[in-house]
Order: structure tokens, then sequence, then C-alpha cells
């Protein structure tokens, strides 16, 4: 059986749980099959004529990849379309936030986009394709095994409740060992730019702003410009690092924890938007971080509230803030050219004088190691 899998939304962060999931539950890794990149073609050849609902471009373009998979060639037939509706998110924050939930129009888009495929006829029983959208909350680990056994158990036949179990767990630890290993990697990031006093800069966007027919690839660009760029789904979140970052604000009763982001945001039901107000904080604080830049798509109803409180936190600590509104799908190649261009030239104008201000404001003992210029340690 091949398992074709929609690359959209909050796929892009949970997709190392699917992976291991199926893997546990005996599928082949090399027949679990992800849909290509978003594109305008993708859009135009596989989901014309599929549309069912008017909401932001990152949910509208999933008709194109449900297209995509529908139309696999004979040899690569996909065999279960599994479009999971994600209820929840596993999140870091877990545990300091309200809740943790997924956008209400993006955890709903399977069953609007499904409807699409059935409206003229059944596009999934032409092709022998069976559906599954398994309504799970994967940040309530608990109850995700229930969940996705009643949303796959007619999809897959033979699946029983433990075994079940046991592939949650399994899709859990590949998920959890995935964000670890970019958490280091961005530590390292940190580390080598304290060592170097180099600047580099933070994307604050939703996972899904890292499809390139979804972020434009704008982060891709600044990077060609000598910067390296962080993510802040994966910020390191090591004790020490943390601690010396947020302990004065912790010591004078501001926040409960390095995680805390009452002082800032109490509304903090979303996990995406949670770690972005998160990430804003992280920024603010972290002297290496010269500037932050942020990505946001059209008509995101989660985003914009948020606008004005990530701006305030970032640019009152003396960092470089660039935003990217109402992207869509078309990507103004000119206009985004010149974005980054006058991006580049700030930072090499203002980086170094942004860095050496943000280190002196800092506590003493920063855990990073230190560069030969005086770095305080």
């Amino acid at each position: 059986m091949r398992v074709g899998i929609p690359r959209v939304l909050n796929v892009w962060s949970t997709h190392q749980f699917w992976i291991g999931f199926l893997e546990a539950l005996g599928f082949d890794p090399r027949h679990v099959d992800f849909s290509s990149d978003t594109s305008e073609d993708q859009a135009r050849r596989y989901g014309k004529g599929r549309g069912t609902v008017d909401c932001c471009y990152p949910v509208k373009c999933v008709s194109g990849h449900y297209g995509e998979l529908i139309a696999r060639a004979k040899h690569r037939k996909v065999d279960l379309l599994l479009s999971p509706m994600i209820y929840s998110l596993p999140s870091f924050l877990h545990g300091q936030v309200a809740a943790s939930l997924a956008c209400p129009r993006v955890m709903a888009a399977p069953e609007n986009i499904k409807s699409g495929f059935l409206r003229e006829h059944d596009a999934f029983a032409e092709h022998g394709i069976t559906y599954a959208a398994p309504l799970v909350a994967l940040g309530d680990r608990p109850l995700a095994p229930k969940q996705l056994y009643e949303g796959l158990k007619a999809a897959i036949p033979g699946l029983a409740l433990d075994e079940t179990r046991r592939a949650t767990e399994a899709g859990f630890r590949a998920l959890d060992r995935f964000c670890a290993a970019l958490r280091a990697k961005s530590r390292a990031i940190l580390e080598q730019c304290a060592r170097t006093d180099r600047p580099c800069l933070l994307v604050l966007a939703r996972p899904y702003h890292m499809d390139p027919g979804i972020g434009h690839e704008i982060e891709v660009d600044l990077q060609a410009c000598g910067y390296p760029v962080l993510w802040a789904q994966y910020l390191p979140l090591d004790a020490g690092l943390l601690d010396w970052m947020f302990g004065p604000d912790i010591g004078a009763g501001h926040i409960a924890s390095p995680l805390d982001i009452r002082d800032v945001w109490p509304s903090s039901y979303s996990a995406n938007t949670n770690e972005i107000l998160w990430g804003a904080k992280f920024a603010a604080r972290m002297p290496w971080i010269a500037c932050v830049v942020r990505l946001c798509s059209y008509e995101c109803g989660m985003d914009q509230p948020t606008y004005s409180p990530v701006q305030q936190i970032v640019e009152r600590s003396g960092t470089l803030f660039f935003s990217f509104q109402d992207l869509d799908s078309t990507k103004p190649a000119g206009s985004v050219r010149i974005r980054v261009e006058t991006i580049a030239h700030y930072l090499r104008k203002h980086a170094p004088e942004i860095v050496a201000r943000k280190r002196a404001a800092s506590p003493p003992g920063c855990p990073l190691p230190a560069n030969g210029g005086g770095t305080r340690a």
C-alpha cells in the first residue's frame, strides 16, 4: 500500500511524526509519498475547479496537492490519501500556555478541500483511492492513539488499538528526535555567531512558510547575502541558555519561567501564534540576532492581532525588524529583491552596533563561547 500525504499546513511541522507512525505500522517508508512544494503550476494543473473555500492562500492551495496525489502515475499510484485534521499541535511551550490549538481553518481544511473532489463525482473512488482525514490532537499525547485508531481503522484493514498506540509513540519519538537535532543545529549557529561576533537573522512565521510556494524563499535570498538564518520553531531550549536570557525577568516577577509568555500574550491558545510571540522575546534577548523577519500570508486572521506586539517586542530591544505581509500565490520578484537588498544594507550598516549594544545589556555569564573581543562570559 502506498500512502500519499499532502505537503501542506501543519504537516510541515509534524511530518516526522507521520513518517514514524506509518513505519511503525509496517508501511515501507519508500511508499510514503508527500506531494511536491506548492506552485502555480500545481494549482493550475491539479486544483483548477476544485475550490470550495474562500480564505487564506495556504488553505486554498491544498486543492492542488490533493489533485497531484490523485493524478500520480500508475507506478506511483496512491492507495491511501492521508490528510490529518490536526486539532492541536505538539509545542515546546506546553504547560506554559493556555492551549496549543491549530488555526480552525487549517484544522478543518481537509474536509473542506475534500468536498471539491466529490462535487461532481467521487474522484477518490474513481482512482481507487481510500481517503482518510483523522481528527487528532497531537498536543494531547495520551488521547492521540485512540483518535488515530478511530480515524484510520476503516482505511487500514486489520488495524488494532494496541498497535496504533505503539505506532503513535514511535511517531512522537521520531518527531522529538527531529526537533532536537534542529535545535542543536540552531545552538551551534548561535555559538559560531558568538565566537565571531557575526550577526544572524530570525524568521518569525508559521511552519508552512518554509514551503517555497507560500513563503517565496525570502529567507533563502537573505541567507545568500551571507547571514545565517534561524526559525523560531527550532530555537535552542537549553536550560542554561534560557536561564541566562530570561533570569532577570523571572527574578523581577514578570514571568514564571523562560517559556512563559503571559507578559506579552495572555490569550495563549494558538500553538503557532504562541511560538511566534516567544520567538520575538528570544530575539530581543539574544545579542547575535540582529534582525527579525516576519512572514505572514494574505487574509491570515490568526496573525493579524500579533503584528503590533511582535514588532514592538523586537524593536524595543534595538533589533532590526522587517515584515512581509499579505504573501499570496504570486511572488513579486522585483519588490522582494528590493526588500532583501534593503535588509542586507541595514545589516551591513548597523549589525555590529546592534550586537555590541545588546551584548553590553545582557546579564553576565553567557553560556555561549566567548570571542577574542571580550564577550561577557
